[in-house]
């Protein structure tokens, strides 16, 4: 059973950057796509950030292309997000999961980004 978690988060100031890290025991590599969600209090639910599959193609979210990306290594069972340029916009907690999501949520890290 899969079982995640996240590490990294903080208090970062606007156009900073965080490096967060998933431990994601369960994880099978060769056949899962795995990702960074953060949740949205105004829409009540969490929104995908970005995914990475097995032969390493990514995808982000609108409003953070160009600015996060996504790596895994598969040895430590790991899933990293790196966040450069930060806003505002991007506080929230931030958790890893599979795509499609498993139920077995971690509890998430922190990220804070303000003045």
């Amino acid at each position: 059973q899969v079982h995640f978690v996240e590490s990294g988060g903080g208090l970062v100031q606007p156009g900073g950057s965080l490096r967060l890290s998933c431990a994601g025991s369960g994880i099978d590599f060769s056949r899962d796509v795995v990702g960074w969600y953060r949740y949205v209090p105004e829409k009540k639910r969490r929104e995908r950030v970005a995914l990475i599959g097995p032969s390493g193609r990514t995808s982000f979210a609108d409003s953070v292309t160009g600015r996060f990306t996504i790596s895994t290594d598969s040895a430590k069972a790991a899933v990293y997000l790196q966040m450069n340029s930060l806003r505002n916009e991007d506080t929230s907690i931030y958790y890893c999961n599979t795509f499609p999501t498993s139920d077995s949520w971690g509890q998430g890290t922190q990220v804070t980004v303000s003045s």
